[in-house]
């Protein structure tokens, strides 16, 4: 960090044990003082989808928490969110956290189970909405994928829990395995819809699903594990009555890119939230 050398930018790794798996993000627990563009700088001499600053803490878990992709800040980001949480934790011990984030507050809770930690963050509240037709066909042009390659059974929408996403679901897993996009088609379309990803799915079992996520909007071609997809992905499968209203749901994700890593989604009934959970450890 030649332009910041005072700055300690953490390293880990979110929704895998493995260091080599899950996604990594930077964080910086004291973010006091660095403007916007010093936190940019950061993220982009990182170079993971995101980082994540905290700039303020009340001393009873509170803290302000802001995340830079490389190209942007960005309104929230669960891997990141994870990776701060288990920072926090492995500072502080386990705990209760709560995040304010540009999206609104997200509960944390840390647990310590065998010496191995465990995040799960708690998303503002979720909603999904259609996708125009014209806008769907362009998103499908910029993938290169033909609409008989979609699962019918699960509809393209756009899911919002804390950021938005397209989710689109391939009718099987080599369609998914085959991701080669247009990047500035994509990027351009995302930019106009508000996107961060797409969220592309295959289900492989009735609460078990693989997922991929292009992120040209944030400078990098995909996002290894994407803890605000997977949560706009749950309030999708509620909304549109895929799994029951108290479904725990396993995505798989970065297989593909060979940064395999897992993810929790606890839908919970009476609460509109979605619980994303997963472990993690520090890089390096």
């Amino acid at each position: 960090m030649n332009r910041l050398p005072r700055t300690e930018v953490l390293r880990y790794t979110a929704f895998s044990a493995d260091p080599d798996g899950g996604n990594p993000a930077g964080v910086v627990l004291d973010a006091t003082g660095l403007g916007d563009a010093a936190m940019l700088a950061v993220a982009a001499d990182l170079g993971y989808s995101e980082s994540a600053f905290l700039t303020a803490s009340d001393g009873h878990g509170g803290h302000t928490v802001r995340y830079f992709s490389p190209k942007a800040e960005v309104p929230f980001c669960g891997h990141a969110t994870v990776a701060t949480a288990l920072a926090l934790a492995e500072r502080d011990g386990p705990g209760e956290l709560v995040f304010a984030t540009a999206a609104g507050a997200v509960p944390v809770t840390v647990t310590g189970d065998g010496g191995e930690l465990r995040a799960t963050l708690t998303s503002v509240e979720p909603h999904v909405t259609d996708i125009a037709p014209d806008d769907l066909a362009e998103a499908l042009a910029a993938l290169d994928w033909p609409a008989f390659d979609l699962d019918p059974a699960l509809p393209p929408r756009i899911a919002y829990a804390g950021a938005r996403h397209l989710v689109v679901a391939a009718a099987t897993r080599a369609r998914l395995a085959r991701l080669d996009y247009d990047f500035a088609r994509l990027e351009a379309l995302m930019h106009r819809l508000d996107l961060t990803t797409l969220q592309l799915v295959w289900r492989e079992a009735a609460r078990v699903f693989h997922v991929r996520d292009p992120f040209p909007v944030g400078g990098v071609v995909e996002d290894p594990a994407t803890g605000a997809a997977a949560a706009a992905f749950g309030a999708y499968a509620r909304t549109l009555t895929l799994v029951p209203d108290d479904a725990v749901l396993t995505l798989h994700q970065g297989a593909d890119m060979g940064r395999p890593g897992t993810l929790t989604v606890e839908l919970r009934p009476g609460d509109p939230r979605i619980r994303v959970s997963g472990t993690g450890t520090r890089i390096g």
